[in-house]
């Protein structure tokens, strides 16, 4: 790496010589008669005279740089210009080329329901080298990363595959499944998000958690809520429809299309204004208890008591976009 000698009763040195096949830096051509005049308008009478003047050199380095750094220049201490180099970037950890692995390998799974056997065995293979990795050992003890929304990205949870189905239910779609935490109050939500044609919705259950051991909490479902749906609370009308071969106007419809557009409005403002139902649930074996067994800023890993894995991404992370 370039560096800058110490100035010595010479006005300056300039860096040492670049590596093979590395442009040397250029230095302004200097002559000591010359430069002189052009400082104080008359030569210099004497090398003790030139000694007087601190000159400025420039150097300059190559924008073809071999080393792969950015540098900047700053002044130093007699005019000379020092190229110092910027911090590299960060280098990835065998932590996040796994974690980027097991994100990568989930895609077109559909949380896990259309995952191949060849997928699912890769998955499980990811998974165990991040829990003989997991840079907290005693999650519980570390509620506060506990905290927040954590989205699904994958389950081998069979009892949730009806649910991501199609078959299911055909016009409706799950948008989103997630958990969230808050250690201060002990509380666990669950929540599914649903989109129709027409509407959205929600359903969720609320818990309270116990920490059991370091990695384990125990939860009991106290209460489901089902979300006010969200009505469609507009329609598009294209100008044309082909029935049977021909083009069919539409635009006569447009006064009643904007009728039933009103009338949709106000019943989707009508259903928005409702509170969310909500019911209690008093079965004694609603609950469950969960291990965790990868926990970080952005990823968490836990597996069920049925021996099911849950891999859920923090909100906001860039794994979600990655």
């Amino acid at each position: 790496m370039a560096s800058i000698f110490q100035l010595t009763q010479f006005p300056c040195r300039v860096l040492s010589p670049a590596p093979p096949h590395h442009q040397k830096p250029s230095i302004l051509p200097l002559n000591s008669i010359n430069f002189g005049q052009r400082i104080t308008g008359k030569p210099y009478n004497s090398v003790h005279e030139f000694n007087r003047v601190r000159p400025v050199f420039l150097t300059r380095v190559s924008e073809d740089e071999e080393w792969g750094t950015e540098k900047k220049e700053e002044e130093v201490e007699g005019g000379a210009v020092a190229v110092a180099e910027e911090e590299p970037p960060k280098e990835e950890t065998e932590i996040d080329s796994l974690k980027k692995a097991l994100v990568d390998s989930f895609y077109g799974t559909n949380r896990g329901l259309s995952a191949t056997s060849e997928t699912r065995a890769e998955i499980v293979e990811l998974i165990t080298q991040l829990e003989a990795k997991n840079p907290t050992p005693a999650p519980t003890e570390a509620l506060t990363l506990l905290n927040g929304k954590w989205i699904l990205a994958y389950t081998s949870f069979s009892g949730l595959y009806p649910l991501l189905s199609r078959g299911t239910f055909r016009l409706v779609t799950v948008e989103e499944i997630s958990q969230t935490i808050d250690s201060e109050s002990f509380t666990v939500q669950n929540s599914i998000q649903f989109a129709g044609p027409l509407a959205t919705t929600s359903f969720s259950t609320n818990a309270k958690f116990e920490v059991r051991s370091p990695k384990r909490v125990q939860i009991k479902f106290e209460e489901g809520v089902i979300g006010t749906p969200q009505v469609t609370d507009s329609i598009v009308l294209p100008e044309n429809a082909e029935f049977l071969g021909q083009k069919i106007d539409l635009t006569p419809f447009k006064g009643f299309i904007t009728s039933v557009q009103d009338t949709a409005s106000s019943v989707a403002k009508t259903i928005s204004s409702q509170p969310p139902l909500k019911f209690s649930i008093s079965n004694s074996n609603a609950q469950s208890w969960l291990l965790t067994t990868y926990l970080d800023e952005d990823l968490r890993i836990s597996r069920g008591d049925a021996g099911s894995v849950f891999v859920l991404i923090k909100e906001g992370s860039s794994l979600l976009t990655s």
